[in-house]
């Protein structure tokens, strides 16, 4: 495959494609282990909810500390594939045998050994992932300047990543319901998922060449003397803690999701349906959100999304498990209208946050920046799958039990309404104070330029 040299400023189609093309994958990951992790190490390896939560938090938090790391190995990189290409290239084939060791059963009688051994493998899987995921998203920021080229590079990334957590989402239960057992569904399914997730990594490195640092020299900071310097950007950690917040709600919903349709209206495979109806809404909304986006910021876009959740929510606690499943798909069509217009707006905003540091201070460090993006949204979605799994083992919830009490079904329905709602109300109060609109971006770039 030919490769695309790209600039500051405008990107050729390819340079878009072969860029977008590495989130298909990303999201086949995102999608079955924020979906699925939970519910197939309770319901399958047997694991009861509270030792399953702490283990998938255990993974989390490791893989947010290890982010931050990858980020500040990837800004000192130099090769002559650049800084971010070459671990592309070098964690596609650990992320396909992670993601197949995982979703294998390993069959052990001691509960405190599964227990370990989950924690482990999603350690191991989380540590492929970041190697990947850390540098393609490091190049963001480096592929172009223009403030509204970033919206539709970001554009035709969350375009793939839609399609990628579609195919997530549709494909799991079939795949896993077209071997003999669900042991051999699950290993199966992590097989096939880690093999897409191998090749669209692949076919970003050969498809997209970074811009020539190798007359830079290299960063001489610490490594923490790095990681703090973030944090005096102050557009930085506004959206940076808006965007926590944002994937912490998020994973309140997808981890119960499958358990509200399994237990309260006892059909599991309307949860594949209710998920391909949620993100084929948000597919269609993306290219809607760049073009509103344009017309009323990007602040003001996301504001939106996380608006349309929060009330989507509380209609869905309210209403749902009265009015029945089709009232809940209905109510899909409308989660994905906030689920379409979040996508893009946050990915876009960061990397000006980011520009903006370069042009006031002199010194780039996208790695640092994105390391610590992940670390901190990493954090917040290890407590909500953690605390998924304490709220479901206080209201006594059994695995594959069809008929769960009342204090459990409870449970359910919070963890998918109000808790997330107030997350995502808070994340709308905390964006507002970003500072940085189209105009605002110019003039600092504009200032640096002739500085």
């Amino acid at each position: 495959m030919a490769k695309d040299r790209t600039g500051g400023g405008r990107l050729s189609l390819r340079a878009k494609l072969g860029f977008g093309v590495c989130d298909l994958g990303g999201n086949l990951f995102f999608t079955a282990l924020g979906f699925w992790s939970l519910n197939y190490l309770t319901d399958t390896v047997a694991i009861p909810a509270a030792a399953a939560g702490a283990a998938v938090m255990i993974g989390k938090l490791w893989d947010a500390v290890t982010d931050p790391m990858m980020g500040f190995i990837s800004d000192r990189t130099r090769t002559r594939w650049g800084r971010r290409r070459p671990w592309l290239l070098f964690g596609a084939v650990p992320l396909f045998l992670s993601m197949w060791f995982f979703f294998t059963n390993p069959h052990l009688d001691s509960l405190a050994l599964k227990t370990l051994w989950a924690a482990f493998a999603l350690c191991l899987l989380n540590t492929a992932y970041t190697v990947v995921n850390i540098p393609y998203s490091s190049l963001t920021p480096e592929l172009t300047q223009d403030y509204h080229e970033r919206s539709s590079l970001n554009g035709f990334r969350f375009g793939f990543a839609v399609v990628g957590t579609i195919l997530g989402a549709g494909a799991v239960l079939p795949l896993v319901g077209a071997f003999p057992t669900r042991d051999a569904g699950f290993s199966a399914m992590g097989g096939i998922l880690g093999a897409v997730m191998m090749v669209t990594t692949l076919l970003t490195f050969l498809s997209v060449r970074e811009p020539d640092h190798g007359s830079e020299p290299r960063p001489t900071e610490g490594f923490f003397p790095t990681f703090l310097a973030v944090f005096r950007n102050r557009p930085y950690v506004i959206i940076l803690l808006t965007y926590a917040l944002n994937l912490t709600a998020l994973n309140f919903v997808q981890g119960i999701l499958v358990y509200y349709f399994k237990y309260l209206y006892h059909n599991e495979a309307l949860t594949t349906l209710a998920m391909v109806i949620l993100l084929l809404t948000a597919m269609a909304c993306i290219p809607i959100s760049v073009l509103v986006s344009k017309r009323v910021g990007k602040k003001r876009t996301y504001q939106f999304s996380l608006l349309v959740l929060a009330l989507s929510c509380l209609v869905i606690f309210f209403l749902a498990h009265v009015l029945g499943s089709s009232f809940f798909l209905g109510m899909m069509v409308v989660a994905g209208v906030g689920i379409g217009f979040g996508y893009v707006s946050p990915w876009a905003m960061v990397p000006d946050a980011i520009e903006y540091d370069a042009v006031r201070t002199g010194k780039r460090k996208e790695g640092a920046f994105y390391g610590m993006w992940t670390f901190t949204s990493k954090v917040g979605t290890s407590l909500a799958i953690f605390l998924t799994g304490l709220i479901l083992g206080w209201a006594r919830y059994s695995a594959n039990l069809p008929e769960q009490g009342e204090a459990a079904r409870l449970a359910i329905r919070l963890l998918i309404g109000p808790i997330p709602a107030v997350i995502f109300l808070a994340a709308i109060v905390l964006v507002q104070r970003y500072p940085l609109d189209e105009k605002t971006y110019d003039a600092a770039i504009e200032a640096g330029r002739v500085g």
